[in-house]
């Protein structure tokens, strides 16, 4: 073969490999597809994570110790306000009570008896006083011996003083009465402190004891959340939290339900910033408790803290950072050119702005499969 159709056929094939390369390669790697941004509405978005938890959680225990026989409850049930809960055994308690109530019984009785007594005696005093004025004057006039006239005084004074015996009997009686009635009253105070009744409604997240098991005062049987004080405790970065405001609606996502968006707003800012994190506690309350919502899960939430309308708007994903400023690469006349941007609103993955972009912008779609991008380099429209 003649040396210059060996060079046709290299030139050749060399043609063919640049072909190939630029059609294959070069072009594809400088294709970008473009987007253009829209005029929309735009709520400006605070993100924040948090858990859910609660400004009332009840923990429910006994004022007394002892063994608990009875638990009417469990763990994810509702509860009414005064329902009974758990029983802790009274062991001889009733016994007591029933002792205490005999006695009582018994000081009545004889309290009644007493006063009968009185009564009797009394009757007696009336005639010995009617005895002893007969034989005083009779005594006096020399018509009745001085001994007649000192059984009839010593008579009255035996009564006067069986009367003093009885009163003071009846006064011991009165007080027995009253030691009985505060026995019972005790036992009894006693006895309703080993029924433990629910202080609200709501619902229980937790069972810390069972049956059988003895508890000592104060330990924790079961806890009861308000629902009505449920809540998302969120931290917002001190940067971006600003804006936020209480009374703000606000977007709650749960760990648990990903796929749903929970309404809300919020209902307090803490006052105090954490001085490790950076961040400030916002609290934020659902319009309608999820069922069923678990105590510490994990949250989300989007905070709308202002609201724009009629602005540019386009995919957050569109967003690059270029020599420390944010903003998007631009087509112009088959040339990328970055043009930075300043971000007044984010929402659901969307951003907006008031001024570098409009209708007309072909804002280019960044993919790492391609070329990276540079000022002035040329670029093919997808």
């Amino acid at each position: 073969m003649k040396t210059w159709k060996k060079y046709l056929i290299g030139a050749s094939v060399l043609a063919l490999v640049a072909l190939a390369f630029y059609f294959k390669v070069y072009i594809p790697k400088t294709t970008f597809e473009i987007q253009t941004p829209k005029i929309a509405s735009l709520d400006a978005q605070v993100f924040g994570i948090g858990t859910v938890n609660a400004k009332e959680i009840y923990t429910i225990s006994s004022q007394v110790g002892g063994k608990i026989t009875d638990i009417l409850t469990d763990e994810g049930l509702w509860i009414k306000k005064d329902a009974l809960l758990a029983v802790i055994d009274p062991v001889d308690l009733p016994l007591l009570l029933q002792e205490a109530e005999v006695s009582l019984q018994k000081a009545k009785y004889e309290s009644i008896a007493l006063k009968k007594e009185i009564e009797s005696l009394n009757a007696q005093k009336t005639l010995a006083q009617i005895t002893y004025n007969r034989y005083e004057k009779l005594f006096q006039q020399k018509y009745a011996a001085k001994a007649e006239f000192d059984k009839a005084t010593a008579d009255l004074q035996s009564i006067n003083a069986q009367i003093a015996s009885s009163n003071a009997r009846i006064d011991s009686s009165t007080s027995e009465v009253q030691r009985a009635q505060k026995n019972i009253e005790a036992l009894e105070t006693k006895l309703s402190r080993l029924k433990i009744y629910a202080p609200i409604d709501g619902y229980v997240i937790s069972k810390d004891a069972q049956i059988s098991q003895t508890v000592v005062p104060a330990q924790a049987i079961i806890k009861v959340v308000d629902t009505k004080s449920v809540w998302i405790k969120a931290y917002i970065d001190e940067q971006i939290s600003a804006n936020v405001k209480v009374g703000q609606n606000a977007a709650i996502t749960l760990r648990s339900q990903s796929d749903k968006i929970f309404s809300g707003r919020v209902a307090r800012i803490s006052s105090i910033s954490d001085a490790v994190t950076q961040e400030r506690e916002v609290t934020i309350t659902f319009d309608a408790l999820p069922i069923p919502f678990y105590i510490n899960e994990q949250a989300q939430v989007q905070i709308t803290t202002q609201v724009f309308d009629n602005i540019f708007t386009f995919p957050a994903t569109l967003l690059t950072q270029e020599k420390a400023k944010q903003g998007v690469w631009v087509a112009k006349n088959q040339t990328a050119h970055f043009v930075a941007l300043d971000i007044v609103a984010r929402s659901n993955n969307f951003v907006g702005v008031k001024s570098g972009v409009d209708e007309s912008t072909k804002i280019l779609v960044l993919n790492p499969n391609k070329k990276p991008l540079s000022e002035g380099m040329k670029i093919q429209n997808d």
